[in-house]
């Protein structure tokens, strides 16, 4: 048995002399150097006491140190568990407890707010490098050995954790194997053309799907490079992109991009390729974008649970509004949402999926990985959605409400449960609505209790301590009533065409 996740991605890094990383102040890091430092990180991360099996949980900013912290976990067997560096200390306690993590990584800022936390669940914690220089667990690593020999997995093993929302506030862990990341990694290299001379504009998070598994593990299956950045900026993304061959990202990079005159043609005339995902790209932006640099993006489908699940053509026509076809080995079905039934072409139902790509079920959540993985390997995915006449598909809506902001997933219900505990609050409703900027943003609606009035800034304040800023609404509205069908149920449809317009600009 060998380790395979770790000898496609990382192994073929050992002697590379040419950069793997372009970092921002001209820095660079070569793949054999990168490689050395996954091996400390994997000796690190035995050396804190965890085994095969065991997870670690990275709360750390955007860097080469937190990213080698995920080939050492790799290559020691160890389960990756990023989370969003916006996740509060009350959001990071549930995660910590819940997957039984033996260690927490985090920048020394938050030391002292997640301490408590780890000691609480009976983890260790140190930190990793960041404005303030190396963390204890670089100061670590940099006392190992520099190489180290991968710990043999098989292809079920898991390989990495990562929580998704649940539409009751509880969130969810998808548990990821070696195969499932494996394989994505393999047909999306194949599908984008992806080479040894491809240099990838990474400005994307690692704490989530698009920038770890998607950007990261293709440039790393193809031998190419990456031009490295903390994050989305501007005047940074406008400067790399002549030294580009692709870009990954959200569609608000894209609205920020044609925001700026200094994005031209022969800015991008070399670029072969731009990715969209995470969030719907709005046909407008696709449209515009054609317009003014005459490149098309590719926009893809995909999910946590799933990895990458769709794609637009590479050779052929991109067609705005739709997420193009299932990539290879992977099955697509529209589903009655009811009874399960195989739809038609031209319906809309559920949309399923199966192949290698798709999860191993929810971490210790036994009956709901039996209510949204079939027997016969099918997930529901809870997206609604159409293939056309030719094949291509489009995601029409989504069942359980879920908000996709600026890339982010938000479930109103966790937003919800906040705002009705607001005195004066006697009910309220979250929903996303189109933003020019964020694809959707999440308005809360409130309905004040008889007589109260209700202090809108006061209520938003109050939210910041206890959940992310992108699930924080951008605005709050009041009226006298929710929506209600006969049955009681609130008609969030009706809101979303009420205040589909708020952020218009």
């Amino acid at each position: 048995m060998a380790n395979p996740l770790h000898d496609a991605l990382f192994a073929p890094l050992a002697g590379r002399t040419s950069p793997l990383m372009h970092l921002p102040g001209g820095m660079q890091i070569t793949g054999d150097a990168f490689l050395t430092m996954t091996a400390r990180a994997a000796h690190a991360l035995t050396a804190a006491g965890l085994e095969p099996g065991d997870r670690v949980v990275v709360q750390a900013a955007k860097t080469p140190e937190m990213l080698a912290v995920y080939g050492g976990a790799v290559a020691a067997g160890i389960v990756f568990l990023p989370l969003n560096t916006a996740y509060t200390a009350e959001e990071v306690d549930y995660f910590v407890s819940d997957c039984g993590a033996k260690l927490v990584l985090c920048d020394a800022a938050n030391l002292d707010a997640l301490r408590p936390i780890a000691e609480r669940n009976g983890a260790q914690i140190e930190t990793l490098a960041g404005k303030a220089g190396p963390g204890s667990f670089d100061t670590l690593a940099a006392r190992q050995p520099a190489t180290f020999a991968p710990v043999d997995r098989g292809p079920g093993d898991l390989a990495a954790l990562l929580y998704t929302s649940g539409t009751t506030g509880r969130s969810k862990g998808a548990m990821l194997t070696q195969t499932n990341l494996l394989s994505n990694a393999e047909v999306l290299t194949e599908t984008w053309r992806f080479m040894a001379d491809d240099v990838l504009l990474h400005a994307l998070p690692v704490f989530h799907t698009h920038g770890l598994f998607v950007a990261t593990n293709v440039t790393l299956l193809a031998g190419g490079s990456l031009i490295f950045l903390p994050g989305f900026d501007l005047d940074a993304v406008i400067e790399a992109l002549p030294r580009a061959t692709a870009m990954m990202g959200v569609p608000t990079f894209y609205t920020r991009l044609l925001d700026d005159p200094r994005l031209t043609r022969d800015l991008v005339g070399h670029i072969r390729l731009f990715v969209s995902g995470s969030a719907p790209l709005l046909a407008e932006t696709h449209t515009a974008w054609e317009a003014r640099t005459g490149h098309k993006i590719l926009e893809r489908y995909g999910m946590t649970e799933t990895n990458m699940i769709t794609s637009n053509p590479y050779d052929g026509d991109r067609r705005p509004g739709t997420v193009g076809f299932p990539l290879p080995g992977i099955e697509l079905r529209i589903t009655d949402p009811d009874t399960g039934a195989e739809l038609h072409r031209g319906e809309t139902g559920m949309i399923e999926v199966r192949g290698p790509n798709v999860f191993k079920g929810y971490w210790q959540m036994p009956e709901k990985t039996a209510a949204e993985l079939r027997e016969n390997g099918f997930f529901i995915t809870g997206d609604l959605g159409v293939i056309d006449a030719d094949g291509y598909v489009s995601i029409v809506g989504r069942q359980k409400d879920l908000i996709i902001t600026g890339g982010y997933n938000v479930y109103p219900k966790e937003v919800e449960l906040l705002l009705d505990e607001v005195p004066g609050v006697k009910e309220s409703a979250v929903i996303g609505v189109p933003h020019p900027d964020f694809g959707e943003a999440v308005l809360g609606v409130l309905v004040p209790e008889a007589g109260a009035e209700l202090d809108l800034p006061s209520i938003a304040e109050g939210l910041q301590t206890h959940i992310a800023r992108f699930k924080q609404p951008k605005d709050l509205v009041v009226i006298d009533e929710l929506p209600r069908n006969t049955m009681g149920k609130v008609q969030k449809a009706e809101l979303r065409r009420r205040f589909e317009g708020r952020f218009n600009a």
